[in-house]
């Protein structure tokens, strides 16, 4: 009969009132809320060991329920247990479950307990482990990262004064809590995503998923369920394949395994470091990485193994490849395209094109180091690469037919399509532009004597351009009236004078303005 979950020191109450007191079976049950038949079942058991009160002095509860029960049968099949520290470790393996565990312990130990009962062993064995291995992680799933509170100070190198304070970049892996810290100069966006680049760099892989803090580097506007996430480091976990998720505000256990790596980052790097006098960023981050290392190596005190071990037993097999290229920093704003069809780049002053038919649409223009890229509803509509001083940077494909056909029209083309009428045209068309305080007010003038040649020929049009250069009559109303009326076909008075030429003047052009 197995023994009922009722505590010694009742068992003992009973005894006394039914063996000393005289009480009866229900009055004592009925003091000690105890059912009477297992209130007799004490009394038999008692009478059988041959106990009576008060009870021998010296017996002690280990003794007194060893005389009670002893007439229980002890087991006859001794259950074997697995090793719960490999089990615990098996089941941070992509797709491992107990039950699978269990299946796999059953088929090697048939006797073995059944699957709720192994379970609960488990349940009752993890409850003994160390706070920082007990959470359940996925290989390669999560990286933790965040800030520590503390900084570690650079000196000058040259006067030997505080240059700045750097922050300590801290990331953790899920399954194996193994630890990558780097001193950046500030929690700026530059430096929290190139923080990120290196530590994919260092673990040899990419997670899963990235769990941060709401700083205003990681996420723009903080949300319960729908936080904003910045747009450049969205860009760079989109170019790893990895899903940022933030951290809840005030919901420290949503990020424990980094704050547990953070501390440990305070104790055994900041600490270790505390009296010592880093002249750059360079010299500080080969001390840290000694001391992560270090702290990587150390054995867990009851687990097997250590941060290192683990990580490369479980979380690096797990972690995703590195892409082919290393990602590129860039900035990310939302901009309006001006009626030019052109946005602008504030920081440099200067403006790009982008297709004329989102002229005065809101676009994404991404910024990085050499190319800036325009973006309407996720689709890359320009490109152009990027230019740090104030202008224009416009491609002809971006603009209407129209406005193609006015851009081509330059000064040095112009002279260029005249000289294939001839010398005369030419000098003409070159007068003109020189007359003009803009060559630009011009264009139309010069333009429309060349097309006369279509409607009265080259050669018509090479005579009347003469005509119109020895009487100085520099128009295209002059030249069409020399055509329309025939002067074009009268000689030219052999008397006639030539045209004196301009006086030097710094405010007159000639034709080396235009080459």
């Amino acid at each position: 009969m197995p023994r009922p979950h009722i505590s010694m020191r009742k068992i003992r109450d009973a005894l006394r009132l039914t063996l000393h007191e005289g009480l009866s079976l229900r009055q004592t049950a009925a003091s000690l809320q105890m059912p009477f038949t297992t209130v007799g079942d004490h009394l038999r058991r008692a009478k059988a060991a041959g106990l009576t009160w008060p009870l021998p002095e010296g017996l002690d509860d280990d003794a007194l329920e060893a005389l009670l029960f002893s007439t229980e049968a002890p087991p006859t099949v001794v259950r074997p247990l697995p090793e719960w520290a490999k089990v615990h470790v098996e089941l941070r393996r992509p797709h491992v479950t107990l039950m699978l565990l269990w299946l796999e312990h059953r088929e090697a130990f048939p006797e073995a307990h059944a699957y709720s009962q192994f379970c609960e062993l488990y349940r009752r064995w993890r409850r003994h482990v160390d706070v920082v291995m007990r959470q359940d992680h996925k290989a390669g799933e999560k990286l933790f990262v965040d800030f520590p509170g503390h900084r570690i100070p650079i000196y000058d190198e040259r006067t030997g004064e505080l240059a700045f304070e750097a922050e300590l970049f801290v990331a953790v892996l899920g399954a194996s809590s193994y630890l990558y810290a780097e001193a950046v100069r500030s929690q700026e966006l530059l430096h929290w995503v190139s923080a990120h680049v290196h530590a994919f760099e260092a673990l040899g892989g990419c997670p899963a998923i990235v769990v941060c803090d709401n700083l205003r580097s990681g996420v723009t506007r903080p949300h319960r369920y729908e936080p904003d996430v910045n747009a450049t480091y969205q860009d760079m976990a989109a170019h790893y394949g990895v899903a940022v998720i933030p951290a809840r505000s005030y919901k420290p256990r949503d990020k424990a395994k980094v704050e547990a790596g953070v501390l440990l980052a305070e104790r055994w790097i900041m600490a270790r470091v505390r009296n010592q006098r880093f002249r750059s960023l360079a010299e500080a981050n080969v001390e840290i990485a000694r001391l992560a290392e270090w702290m990587n190596d150390r054995p867990f005190k009851r687990l097997a193994g250590s941060r290192a071990s683990v990580f490369a037993e479980l979380d690096r097999p797990a972690l995703r490849p590195l892409p082919a290229t290393r990602y590129e920093f860039a900035t990310w704003r939302r901009a309006k395209v001006n009626i030019d069809y052109h946005i602008e780049d504030r920081a440099q002053r200067h403006y790009y094109s982008v297709p004329y038919a989102l002229a005065g649409e809101a676009v994404d223009l991404r910024l990085s180091a050499g190319v800036v890229e325009v973006f309407h509803r996720h689709r890359r509509v320009a490109s152009h690469l990027r230019r740090f001083a104030p202008g224009y940077s416009t491609d002809p494909a971006h603009m209407p037919e129209s406005h193609r056909r006015h851009a081509a029209w330059t000064p040095g083309r112009i002279i260029s399509w005249a000289a294939k009428t001839g010398p005369a045209a030419a000098s003409l068309v070159e007068a003109i532009l020189a007359a003009r305080r803009h060559p630009e007010q011009g264009f139309r003038s010069c333009l429309g004597i060349v097309r006369l040649g279509d409607r009265y020929g080259a050669e018509r049009l090479e005579a009347a351009c003469k005509r119109a250069l020895a009487a100085r009559a520099h128009s295209y109303r002059s030249v069409e009236s020399i055509l329309r009326t025939g002067l074009d076909k009268t000689p030219l008075p052999a008397e006639a004078a030539p045209v004196p030429a301009h006086p030097d003047h710094d405010n007159l052009r000639g034709p080396g303005y235009y080459q």
